[in-house]
């Protein structure tokens, strides 16, 4: 008979993690490994995770092999709290861990909001047995992990959503719409479906002529199958089923082309999903939580429609 996994028996905290160096945040928080034993791991002693640090913060980390999930706990805790999984973009190469993880957690708990940076591994053949379904594995650990354990957190398990940056995006809507695909097997009985999703200049299709070809290469391979093509499209794979959606993207945005989040806003729209869909004009892409022009004002947006949906 399998035992429950809690928050404490992973074993590493926040006080190990300080003491190694890799990070820094405020005492009250925790990092924890997201699994006792990761799914389909194939062991590679030359593939080291490389974090980027300054002042003792990680800014950034490539070749992540070992996901955690770092927890931060808004000061003032009140009953039936909304929480939000935080997926970092990077082109799955890499995760731009501070400005689109630490920073972004650290607002949503201003919004008395619990947050879980998740820190996921990157597709490659070196480190699991199939690179397409790693980075979905963590996702629906992470949400499965955060239900499991929700009233240690004062959270409603019925408002656990997933929030995503542009490659970070692509998994976290892969989240929303494959949260029923079996791609390994969880001791936890409770659900992967995310309540709700935020994404945030989105990888969102794997199509050619509209994806991020280094996402779509670095998770798909040099030559992807139509049918694998098709299945992580995730503007293909929407239902009535799929969270209701908050799409952030910048006009001028050349890396991840607007269409990703415009596509998939339309086919939420099409089965009746919950869906607000913003355009800045200007704003690029990579902007975080906003730096410049009208897209500085998505998290007011963002905030706003957490509370018209009752996430706040």
């Amino acid at each position: 008979m399998k035992t429950t996994k809690t928050k404490f028996s992973r074993g590493i905290t926040l006080s190990f993690l300080l003491f190694s160096g890799l990070f820094s945040m405020s005492a009250q928080n925790q990092v924890i490994p997201l699994w006792d034993k990761i799914p389909d791991e194939i062991k590679a002693s030359n593939y080291k995770e490389k974090p980027e640090l300054k002042d003792g913060k990680m800014q950034s980390t490539s070749q992540v092999s070992v996901p955690t999930l770092s927890i931060f706990i808004p000061k003032e805790s009140k009953p039936n709290q909304t929480a939000v999984v935080i997926c970092p973009g990077g082109g799955y190469t890499h995760l731009a861990f501070d400005k689109e993880g630490t920073k972004v957690a650290e607002w949503f708990n201003s919004l008395g909001i619990t947050a879980f940076v998740l820190k996921y591994r990157m597709p490659t053949d070196l480190t699991m047995k199939n690179k397409n379904v790693g980075p979905l594995q963590d996702a629906q650990e992470a949400i499965r992990y955060v239900r499991q354990n929700a009233s240690e957190w004062n959270i409603d398990p019925n408002k656990i959503g997933i929030l995503g940056f542009s490659a970070g995006g692509h998994l976290a809507s892969t989240a929303s719409t494959h949260y029923d695909d079996k791609v390994y097997e969880s001791a936890y009985k409770v659900s992967a479906r995310p309540d709700f999703s935020l994404l945030i200049y989105p990888v969102i299709s794997m199509e050619n002529e509209i994806t991020h070809k280094g996402s779509q290469t670095n998770l798909l391979g040099n030559n992807p199958s139509k049918e694998l093509i098709d299945s992580y499209s995730n503007e293909k794979r929407v239902t009535s089923k799929t969270p209701p959606t908050f799409l952030i993207h910048a006009t001028d945005d050349t890396v991840v082309i607007p269409e990703n989040s415009i596509n998939y806003y339309l086919a939420l729209k099409k089965n009746g999903v919950t869906a607000e869909l913003h355009i800045y004009e200007k704003g690029g892409h990579g902007f975080g939580l906003g730096v410049a022009d009208t897209s500085k004002f998505w998290t007011r947006d963002c905030a706003e429609w957490l509370k018209s949906n009752g996430y706040n």
